[in-house]
């Protein structure tokens, strides 16, 4: 996607041909600030502290972090080492799980001389594949734009809500919810979103706004807490979201806040989409609810807000009383019975076990 005219991909190969470089968002939108990645550590601290976020990306940060490790170390024990200290970074994003899998497995069978050389190739493989899913799903949202809009007065827009940031800046390009969005941009269709902020860190209003800013994307950004009256008064045409898990039978894992918007869709007969490639469908999990961790972080996220002060200096700033305790669940589940359709890779799939089978047999 595009900064100031120029595209980027949120993660790429330095050229040192070693290290990977990164779009460090923990200052956007007030700068933007490439950090490089040199060491398996680097890639875990990116993680857990959120200088890279969103499951498609922690996925592919993951993998690259597996092949620094290599390149340091390729032995069995290092191999099982960076395995361990990537997976404890997050734990509700399952594709940082698949992608530590897919290179475990890869690398398991070669001899320690040909594991770096493979898992480099293996981590860009994984980047190019996320970028061609997020692609092949913003191609099956947009049928689901066409319609809506073709359903409405010439020109009036199509106005989508979305929650958290599932753009580009969640993934290596394109974005889950937001490849739609983009197409039917390209596409000359007239399409508006509503952000929501998403507290407590607020990667609608940072991230997601900052995207549709740079892109040229009609946008509006919004309290956390407006989106059920804005569809209880016909403002909102469809909702999409992303998700970090999705369970083998259609529970939805996000981020926190999703829940109720999904409950304000049905309460206002509003279609609730789900955007999603395929690695982050837990096909282990059935109840979303009761069996996927919800990650608990830090109340720091909740008592202060990062900004830009009046001289233009990013400042932190605590909103809270000293001794109010916080909790700060990141995430939810919304069920599958309120979401309206999954879209994937290969389709829209309805929100069920035997919807997903349909699309995904292979997986029966």
């Amino acid at each position: 996607m595009n900064i100031q005219g120029r595209p980027y991909r949120t993660i790429w190969l330095n050229q040192d041909g070693r290290s990977v470089d990164i779009i460090d968002q923990r200052w956007l939108p007030h700068a933007f600030r490439v950090v490089t990645l040199g060491s398996v550590e680097d890639a875990a601290v990116a993680i857990r502290d959120m200088w890279v976020r969103g499951a498609p990306l922690i996925g592919v940060t993951a993998a690259y972090g597996v092949a620094m490790a290599m390149r340091e170390d390729a032995g069995d024990a290092a191999l099982d080492a960076a395995w361990e200290k990537l997976h404890e970074t997050r734990p509700t994003a399952i594709n940082l799980r698949w992608a530590l899998d897919d290179m475990r497995k890869l690398l398991r069978p070669l001899s320690p001389a040909a594991r770096a050389a493979a898992a480099y190739a293996r981590a860009a493989e994984i980047a190019d594949e996320d970028v061609a899913l997020n692609r092949a799903i913003g191609a099956e949202g947009l049928a689901i734009i066409r319609r809506i809009a073709a359903g409405k007065k010439p020109g009036e827009r199509v106005n989508i809500l979305t929650h958290c940031n599932a753009g580009w800046l969640a993934t290596v390009d394109w974005g889950t919810a937001t490849a739609p969005i983009y197409l039917a941009m390209e596409e000359g269709l007239p399409v508006h979103v509503f952000v929501d902020e998403t507290r407590p860190r607020n990667q609608g209003a940072h991230l997601t706004a900052w995207e549709m800013s740079n892109h040229g994307v009609p946008h509006t950004l919004i309290v956390d807490n407006a989106g059920g009256h804005m569809m209880q008064h016909g403002l909102v045409d469809m909702v999409i979201v992303g998700t970090d898990r999705t369970t083998a039978r259609g529970d939805v894992c996000n981020k926190i806040g999703t829940y109720l918007k999904a409950l304000a869709a049905r309460d206002n007969g509003v279609p609730f989409y789900v955007a999603l490639p395929s690695p982050t469908i837990d096909w282990t999990v059935d109840d979303g609810v009761k069996e996927i961790p919800i990650e608990e972080r830090g109340g720091d996220e909740v008592s202060f807000v990062q900004g830009r002060d009046a001289d233009g200096a990013i400042v932190r700033v605590r909103i809270s009383p000293d001794a109010s305790p916080v909790a700060n669940p990141a995430f939810d589940v919304t069920p599958a019975r309120l979401v309206t359709g999954l879209i994937t890779e290969r389709g829209v799939a309805e929100a069920s076990r035997e919807g997903l089978k349909a699309l995904f047999p292979e997986r029966g």
